[in-house]
């Protein structure tokens, strides 16, 4: 039996079958897609009522799927105090309200929910800086959190009482832990060619290619629409890219004669990129490319594909490129985001020789 990507060929939805939670699973009639299934889950079964396969609705398959895991009003709702359930609903609203991502929506509503399981049936809006900051202490040394949890916390509960409650600089007593500075993880030209040497699927190197040679994201590969390419001015609409902005990024020459042939061998409708029966491409089948590709190329390094974006972006400052188009190209609203590539893309600090070699 060929290898079939389920995430690819079903739509998984979520809902209801005789008053339980489950995720269905939709596609046309294909006995290959269908014995792919029943390997995968053997407990699927079918709904004569609605004329459809179900699987159970759980956290670990909807990962496995690529659903979005459950929102905090669904999943912990019932272990908050009914008196600060009203807060959670609140927050959620606001956050809709002022159009957050639905990812920043999702880790902001965990994060509070976490001091309202905790207050029980003390009122959240009572909390005084003093008590906050407390609770932080708390995530410190009790809950052991990260630098970067604690961050993620501290601007969900910032978001509450400034945003929701407006309470305007409410947290400005609560010190923020300091981040960790790390640098990016950069491939060599080298490597990266090796990458594509032995990604022998059209479709698999030409993602990888603009991945690297576009300096994309993984989102924004699978977003890629058709009428986002404009070939004559050899440039790519980057669409609603992270932060809600689009961009122009320039299309490589060295991928035309790819693309052209790509195309017309898979014929894609929307997508640039779809499965084989149409629809988006998912972010894991593209990991997995690359993860694939980096396995037969025999380069051990600890890195994902968004190493591509980092090495696109240290590649163009060696080859001496000006920081501030490297920004607009990469879409960072913030030159400081993109100043940390001078910290591993400069040559001149790369050819200074170790006291060592002099010896």
């Amino acid at each position: 039996m060929r290898s079939v990507d389920l995430k690819n060929e079903i739509d998984f939805l979520t809902g209801k079958h005789k008053d339980k939670q489950v995720i269905w699973c939709k596609f046309p009639k294909n006995d290959i897609v269908l014995a792919a299934l029943k390997k995968q889950y053997p407990f699927c079964r079918w709904s004569n009522t609605n004329k459809c396969w179900y699987i159970t609705d759980s956290k670990e398959i909807r990962k496995q799927v690529g659903l979005a895991l459950k929102e905090p009003s669904e999943t912990i709702l019932h272990k908050i105090h009914p008196i600060n359930q009203p807060a959670l609903q609140s927050m959620e609203n606001q956050l809709k309200l002022k159009a957050y991502s639905t990812n920043t929506a999702k880790v902001y509503l965990g994060e509070f929910s976490q001091l309202l399981v905790m207050l029980k049936n003390h009122p959240v809006d009572t909390l005084t800086p003093d008590r906050l900051k407390s609770y932080m202490l708390y995530c410190v040394n009790e809950l052991k959190l990260s630098e970067a949890h604690l961050h993620s916390r501290l601007n969900a509960l910032k978001f509450y009482f400034e945003q929701v409650l407006l309470k305007d600089k409410f947290f400005i007593e609560i010190p923020r832990p300091k981040s960790k500075s790390k640098l990016p993880k950069v491939l060599s030209t080298k490597d990266i060619q090796k990458l594509f040497d032995v990604t022998s699927n059209s479709k698999h190197k030409l993602m990888l290619q603009l991945c690297y040679g576009m300096g994309l994201r993984v989102s924004e590969i699978v977003h890629l629409k058709i009428s986002d390419i404009d070939s004559k001015r050899m440039q790519v609409l980057i669409e609603n890219s992270k932060g809600k902005s689009d961009r122009y990024v320039n299309l490589p020459e060295s991928v035309l004669t790819l693309l052209r042939s790509y195309y017309k061998t898979y014929q894609p409708k929307h997508f640039l990129f779809e499965g084989q029966y149409g629809g988006q491409y998912s972010i894991r089948s593209v990991q997995a490319v690359f993860k694939n590709g980096m396995r037969l190329a025999k380069i051990n390094k600890p890195v994902g594909i968004h190493s591509l974006r980092h090495s696109y972006a240290t590649h163009l400052l060696e080859y001496g490129t000006d920081m501030a188009f490297i920004q607009k190209l990469l879409g960072h609203s913030d030159m400081k985001t993109t100043m940390i590539y001078a910290q591993i893309g400069k040559k001149e600090v790369q050819n200074v020789r170790s006291p060592l070699d002099n010896m």
